[in-house]
């Protein structure tokens, strides 16, 4: 049975029935997927990450130019899960004229040459991105008030050294107390040192150590760190603190990371301030990267069986060995001391590991 009226005539004119200039919409399931192809952006801009606030990223443009000039972007959505952080070189685009009111786009990250990072806690293998493309880090720690935490400093220098960044020391408030006993603890590194109190701060001499470079500046809460950094960038006006009498833990006073540019009659560089800590976690860090830094001592063990840990009781170290046949000198004994001693960090690391549930 059919609807149509067999009296009907279907041979007559159905142009007032036309509907080709509908649009229909495609069945969202139909549709092709959106290429992964983005545009090159070769007319993308290269500036430095200074900061990060919510989402937008202060960056320098046309670095030690007549034009250069700071402006506000955002990251493109292709860009969302990867770090930026300060020190980052990054590929910028759309108003970079930094004109009030105005925002670009970063779109890429160059390639970095160094990478600062912590974790949590030593059993956290998920790592926080601190600032790339330092080559300088500026340990920061006090005589006194609050006491010196060697253990602390031993785990900036792993993450330094894992990091391919050179470590620098700088004790503050040494009109409080002697440090020698303190910096015993490094006899032995490649570390250069400086000290400083009150009323003698060696700007001069820790400024000229900055030229040319990117430094990180990292340290316990409450020694003075922000403090030294507006030492040294006068229009930084970083916040200053004071230290509990009760529990002798130092108020964090810099709340984000930071970069200042040093400046003096002999040149420039970068002072990155970061948060002061209370704890490190090296949860991502490789060993071998620590040994790797001791350059003759890694010399020597080339010579050791696979797996050894080099550290005092491991067997047939050929560290140990030359030690005792007495072909060490004294300063490649304090430097085998001192890498024993960040060794067993991850000793003890493995450790808590192990003892640690669900894993």
């Amino acid at each position: 049975m059919s609807w149509l009226d067999p009296d009907d005539d279907l041979d007559g004119d159905f142009e007032d029935f036309d509907e080709t200039s509908i649009r229909v919409r495609p069945n969202p399931k139909a549709n092709r997927p959106r290429t992964k192809r983005r545009p090159a952006h070769e007319d993308a801009q290269i500036g430095r990450v200074l900061g990060v606030d919510r989402g937008r990223f202060s960056v320098m443009i046309d670095e030690d130019t007549d034009d250069e000039r700071t402006i506000t972007t955002t990251r493109a959505r292709e860009l969302r899960r990867a770090p930026i952080v300060n020190g980052d070189q990054a590929r910028v685009v759309g108003d970079t004229s930094g004109d009030e009111g105005t925002l670009a786009r970063i779109v890429g990250i160059v390639e970095r040459t160094s990478l600062l990072r912590r974790s949590a806690d030593d059993t956290d293998q998920v790592e926080r991105v601190i600032v790339a493309n330092a080559d300088q880090m500026l340990i920061v720690v006090a005589a006194a008030d609050p006491e010196p935490r060697a253990r602390l400093v031993d785990r900036y220098l792993v993450a330094a050294l894992d990091a391919g960044i050179r470590p620098l020391l700088v004790v503050t408030k040494t009109d409080l107390a002697d440090p020698a006993q303190f910096l015993s603890h490094f006899d032995g590194l490649d570390l250069r040192v400086f000290t400083s109190a009150q009323e003698e701060m060696p700007i001069d001499e820790i400024g000229a150590a900055l030229i040319g470079h990117s430094t990180v500046f990292v340290g316990h809460s409450g020694v003075g760190k922000s403090t030294l950094v507006n030492a040294l960038v006068p229009s930084a006006g970083r916040a200053t603190g004071h230290v509990n009498q009760v529990t002798g833990r130092g108020r964090h006073t810099s709340s984000s990371t930071v970069s200042l540019r040093y400046v003096s009659p002999a040149g420039t560089g970068w002072v990155i301030d970061t948060p002061g800590v209370r704890s490190f976690g090296l949860g991502h860090v490789d060993p071998a990267n620590i040994l790797a830094s001791f350059t003759e001592l890694a010399e020597i063990a080339e010579n050791c069986p696979r797996g050894c840990t080099h550290l005092t009781d491991a067997p047939d170290c050929a560290l140990i060995e030359a030690a005792e046949r007495g072909e060490l000198g004294a300063a490649a004994l304090a430097r085998l001391d001192s890498l024993q001693r960040l060794l067993q960090t991850f000793a003890d690391k493995a450790e808590a590991n192990q003892g640690s549930p669900g894993r």
